[in-house]
């Protein structure tokens, strides 16, 4: 959890990775290839609540409250270990949270990263060992007022204002697709499709915060891709959302770019098209180069 699980007073390490990583100056972190901690957040109005761990008395930093978390084995990826460590400490189903960001706090010689989910359906967290005296939903206004773990404690002004963050592509998808002359024009459903598996793939690979001028370090986005034209009926699957346009693609994309926008999203309209993006001032707006950059640094 944050960085220092607890001691395993005399027990064999469950795991390869369960070891600690001395740094330079004789600190010690545990977790041989890092560690990885959960920040779960049931929505609300009045800002909701978030799932945090009672750490046992006879633990490293006993009494303080932090997020589910442990060490990370070998080529696992943080979100994985976040999901696996939060499910066997406090029982979070993986199909009931959608992590969306992660933020990175790097020793050097060990990281540790928390990875924030949205919960998706309602569950009621569990005791599933020894290291947790109380698991409990605590409102975010409330957070200040326990005896926080010195990481967790150090990384939640941080991470705070993560938790209102709604980042969503809305993708013109004739535009884009027509930035690489590749003979997309022969079969346009088609190469919409191929589009969207590669937005899939972004996705679920995350995006560089700096890339979207959010807090952090990687981001989930949500992702809108507006289809017109012949393109229309190209075989779209989550985590995209497709939006057929019944008309002009430029009315579509403007109409939808503003209403998420209006609602409190962190919209970003991909798109070279220069009348759409003067259409939609008050929305941020990248060409399509930007958005083909990022794909091609996962696939």
């Amino acid at each position: 959890m944050n960085g220092l699980p607890p001691d395993w007073r005399g027990g064999r390490p469950r795991n390869e990775a369960d070891a600690w990583v001395e740094g330079p100056g004789g600190e010690r972190y545990w977790g041989r290839y890092g560690a990885a901690g959960l920040l779960a957040h049931h929505d609300g109005d009045d800002g909701g609540r978030i799932l945090l761990q009672h750490r046992a008395t006879w633990s490293h930093h006993g009494g303080t409250w932090g997020v589910p978390g442990g060490a990370r084995h070998r080529d696992e990826s943080a979100t994985q270990a976040a999901l696996r460590e939060s499910d066997e400490e406090a029982g979070v189903p993986a199909t009931a949270v959608h992590p969306f960001a992660s933020v990175v706090v790097d020793r050097e010689v060990w990281s540790y990263t928390t990875v924030l989910a949205r919960v998706s359906r309602p569950f009621e967290p569990v005791l599933a060992d020894a290291e947790s005296e109380e698991l409990a939903w605590v409102p975010v206004d409330r957070v200040d007022d326990l005896p926080l773990h010195p990481g967790f404690g150090a990384a939640w002004p941080r991470l705070r204002p993560m938790l209102a963050r709604r980042p969503r592509l809305v993708v013109d998808a004739a535009n884009v697709v027509g930035a690489v002359p590749d003979g997309w024009w022969r079969d346009r459903s088609g190469a919409a499709a191929r589009l969207a598996a590669r937005l899939g793939a972004l996705v679920t690979a995350g995006v560089p915060a700096s890339a979207l001028g959010l807090e952090g370090d990687l981001w989930h986005p949500e992702v809108t891709l507006v289809l017109e034209g012949r393109a229309r009926g190209a075989a779209v699957a989550p985590p995209v959302t497709v939006l057929e346009a019944p008309g002009a693609g430029d009315d579509a994309l403007a109409a939808e770019a503003s209403r998420r926008a209006d609602e409190g999203e962190t919209v970003v309209l991909v798109t070279s098209d220069r009348g759409l993006r003067e259409r939609v001032p008050h929305v941020r707006a990248e060409g399509a180069r930007w958005l083909l950059d990022l794909l091609e640094r996962v696939n």
